[in-house]
């Protein structure tokens, strides 16, 4: 049954479809690309990304210098989870761009040589998850824990590059690749010193603390500075501390809301147990969630208190690891809203990454990704790289629709689709030319009529009256 909004939504398009045909064509045929869930057009003749000057087998058309094993690794973990079977050329290319002692860099170019101070443990925590999501990659797998554990330093903590601080998200993400491949991160650690969760507890704000930081992380500490909370890292670390890894496919789920720190009286300096640290993370990031109508802001110094997709996504998949995914509904909705433009209408066309952390957003919030505000995420990733084996298997009751269609079944996330609106809108359209036409029809039948009955009118008039001049002449 059509609502009053959805007849008004139609009449609406319907108009604009109406008074839209007699309009020239867009020039540009890439402007239907800024509609929700549609492919542009221009895809398909778009230059390979070979031509572009971007590996053949990498996802995404934009320079990979910064980001090219990190994009790769989790467009692959989310298509997989997809259960779309990646292009052969696509998984060759991430498990080549490992070096020869286990580590990943950021990218090199193939033929380069590996430079071990530019190996960067983020891609290859990413990548590691990755090659276990996929299966069959021990051997590389392993050397990228190998990789990990020799590089960990004393406090137990992880640096982006080997020999620089160490840092709450690259320590994270490298506590979720060892979750991924098996390994424990309480007994992981360098020889003589801390393990994996008590490094990542060293970034958690504690009972120390001012209480509207208690259960934040912070980026570094500076030493002489004030802690200052960031909420990148809060929510990357909420999924390590949860005890989770991607893609997040966890069933806890708990009834109360995340627990603050208890902290006594007397403030303490200790760190925050392991046992309490993602409830108080989870508090604290579902306060900031609710305070930021239920999105993160960067907080970069600087940089202006804008919207933060990529937190706001982790901390989605943070809090469902958690078990708190009633706290992540409302940021997930949010995203489901807002995140077609971060995904797919960056300078380069669609961001792989940030597309990637939307599937897997939407999956693990129970949403669906081929649906996501209207948008076909899955879609979108498959069409940023090259052209996969095969897509879900046939009757996969976890999605509407197979890869190739852009919108889906309506009424899943967001109200009805805009495929769905434009159909009514177009039929709308019609039914009002045809309805305009016979109106047009019916005052031209009537004003035959009238001058029929007018000049009759004036034959009687002009036998009986005296002749008169013209109206002009008068």
């Amino acid at each position: 049954m059509l609502t009053a909004a959805r007849l008004g939504a139609a009449a609406l398009t319907g108009a604009l479809l109406a008074g839209a045909a007699a309009a020239p064509a867009l020039a540009d045929p890439s402007a239907e690309a800024s509609v929700p869930g549609t492919a542009s057009p221009s895809a398909s003749a778009s230059p390979s990304p070979t031509a572009a000057g971007v590996p053949a087998g990498l996802y995404g058309k934009g320079d990979p210098q910064y980001d090219g094993v990190w994009r790769q690794s989790l467009a692959l973990i989310a298509l997989h989870q997809e259960r779309v079977e990646p292009a052969e050329a696509a998984v060759t290319w991430l498990l080549d761009q490992q070096c020869e002692d286990g580590g990943w860099p950021s990218y090199r170019v193939e033929g380069a040589a590996c430079t071990p101070a530019t190996e960067d443990s983020n891609a290859t925590s990413m990548a590691v998850q990755a090659l276990v999501a996929l299966g069959d990659h021990r051997q590389a797998v392993t050397r990228g824990t190998d990789w990990l554990r020799a590089n960990q330093t004393v406090d137990g903590t992880w640096a982006y590059n080997p020999g620089t601080p160490g840092d709450a998200n690259s320590t994270a993400l490298a506590v979720n690749a060892l979750l991924a491949a098996g390994l424990d991160p309480a007994t992981t650690a360098a020889q003589g010193g801390q393990s994996a969760y008590a490094g990542l507890a060293s970034f958690q704000l504690g009972c120390w603390s001012p209480a509207e930081q208690r259960g934040a992380f912070v980026y570094q500490p500076v030493t002489g500075a004030p802690a200052a909370p960031n909420t990148l890292a809060a929510a990357q670390a909420l999924l390590a501390s949860a005890g989770g890894h991607l893609p997040v496919t966890t069933t806890d789920r708990k009834d109360a809301a995340p627990k603050a720190l208890d902290c006594p009286t007397t403030q303490g300096d200790g760190p925050v147990a392991h046992a309490d640290s993602a409830e108080a993370d989870a508090a604290w990031l579902t306060g900031r969630l609710t305070a930021g109508g239920q999105r993160l802001l960067l907080d970069t110094p600087g940089a202006a208190a804008t919207a933060d997709f990529n937190s706001t996504a982790w901390s989605v998949l943070g809090l469902v690891a958690s078990g708190h995914s009633a706290e992540a509904s409302g940021a997930a909705n949010w995203l489901a809203g807002n995140g077609y433009a971060w995904a797919a209408q960056g300078k380069n066309g669609v961001d792989p990454a940030a597309t990637a952390t939307l599937v897997l957003t939407a999956r693990a919030a129970k949403l669906d990704p081929y649906n996501f505000g209207g948008a076909n995420l899955v879609q979108l990733l498959v069409d940023s790289g090259p052209k996969p084996k095969a897509g879900p298997a046939a009757g996969d009751p976890q999605a509407t629709r197979a890869p190739g269609a852009a919108i889906t079944e309506p009424d899943e996330n967001s109200g009805f689709s805009a495929g769905w609106l434009i159909a009514v809108g177009l039929l709308v359209g019609i039914g009002a030319g045809i309805l305009l036409s016979l109106n047009r029809r019916r005052n031209a039948a009537a004003a035959t009529s009238a001058a029929a009955a007018a000049s009759a009118d004036a034959a009687t008039s002009a036998d009986s009256a005296p002749e008169e001049k013209p109206e002009q002449d008068r």
